[in-house]
């Protein structure tokens, strides 16, 4: 039998997705969390084999839950449901230790074979998020900042505005929007905090 725990923060979608797996034999919801803290204490606390977890939650979001479970219970699968599909969304996700990435029109049986994939350890993922992983891989350079951008980078943190950047790299801003969004693409973030805590945690800023 596997344990299924769903995290989501809107309670007609937790209650959608158990009425779902109410049928049936070889997968029992276990419980329910509306946040990713709740979901990473629960699923400790159940044993949940596998956790279909929202991404967008207020307080820990779904990646930062993810890297909780993976640190914390290793052998709980992660399958991100989400409506959100994004390279910035994607991304963070796979890297955080998700399993397996599917969107919220997936339909019934879809959910049902991905449950049990993600049991077996095996990755599921919609068809938007493998071109996303795959156009990761193919694109020369992906993950690796130009000088240029590390430098923008680097103004970033120090707390310059994108005017004040351009003026000490006399350049355009229109230059330093676009280098931004490039560093956005290849940390994997959705914004400049997040980009600046990333630059830290791969230690590309002094």
């Amino acid at each position: 039998m596997i344990r299924l725990l769903i995290v989501d923060d809107h309670p007609i979608v937790r209650g959608g997705l158990r009425d779902t797996f109410a049928d049936t034999e070889d997968i029992v919801v276990v419980g329910e969390a509306g946040h990713g803290a709740e979901g990473v204490e629960r699923a400790e606390l159940l044993a949940a084999d596998v956790v279909l977890m929202d991404l967008r939650m207020p307080g820990m979001d779904g990646v930062a839950a993810t890297a909780a479970l993976r640190e914390r219970a290793p052998s709980t699968r992660v399958l991100i449901l989400t409506t959100f599909d994004s390279e910035s969304d994607v991304l963070p996700a796979i890297e955080a230790g998700a399993i397996g990435y599917l969107l919220k029109d997936a339909l019934p049986d879809e959910l049902m074979r991905a449950v049990r994939a993600a049991a077996r350890g095996e990755s599921v993922l919609a068809p938007s998020a493998t071109r996303h992983l795959m156009g990761q891989v193919r694109r020369p350079g992906a993950g690796t900042l130009t000088d240029r951008e590390k430098q923008v980078l680097q103004l970033v943190a120090n707390g310059s505005s994108n005017r004040e950047a351009a003026a000490a790299l006399f350049i355009g801003e229109a230059s330093i929007k676009t280098h931004l969004q490039h560093i956005y693409d290849k940390l994997g973030v959705r914004d400049r905090a997040s980009a600046v805590a990333e630059g830290y945690r791969r230690r590309l800023l002094t």
